[in-house]
């Protein structure tokens, strides 16, 4: 009855040569980049984080205003969407237009009532302070297939040179 996705079975990266080592994330990404713009068959490529940590960037204070303000934000984008489908089944020529303003008007509403509900709820969490957080290494490997190890190598001297040293 149901068809469960095929399971995609990965080297493990331990035993994939390294074959260069980058200071950040988008820096192996463009080596990888670097890599399929040469014809190199990346699927056989990847990249590993080494030395990883969280790092919590702290954006401000939590208040009732921005919970709303983001709430409100939300829901004009939800009452758009709603009012913009609305308007396909419409009979009538010249609804669209009111049906997408009145959709997103009950969206922004609704959307500052539960961003406000839901700062109030948790308003004993953190102190009122909001977070993002994210998960970076000390550095970053690119690796690849022992078969093809020599032509990442070489491809990715070239990509040094032109790009300056990690």
């Amino acid at each position: 009855m149901f068809k469960t996705a095929p399971t995609v079975i990965l080297p493990n990266v331990e035993d994939r040569p390294v074959v260069g080592t980058y200071a950040t994330a988008e820096q192996a990404q463009k080596a990888v980049g670097f890599l399929a713009g040469n014809g190199f068959p990346v699927e056989r490529a990847g990249i590993v984080g080494h030395g990883l940590r969280q790092v919590d960037t702290v954006l401000g204070r939590a208040t009732a205003l921005r919970a709303a303000g983001a709430g409100a934000a939300t829901g004009v984008w939800f009452g758009l969407l709603v009012g913009l489908f609305m308007s396909l089944f419409v009979g009538e020529q010249g609804q669209a237009l009111p049906l997408m303003l009145g959709g997103m008007l009950y969206g922004a509403i609704f959307g500052a009532s539960f961003g406000l509900m839901t700062h109030l709820g948790t308003r004993g969490s953190n102190h009122g302070v909001v977070f993002r957080q994210s998960i970076v290494a000390d550095r970053y490997d690119v690796v690849a297939d022992a078969q093809v190890a020599d032509d990442a190598r070489n491809l990715l001297v070239k990509h040094d040179w032109r790009s300056g040293p990690a």
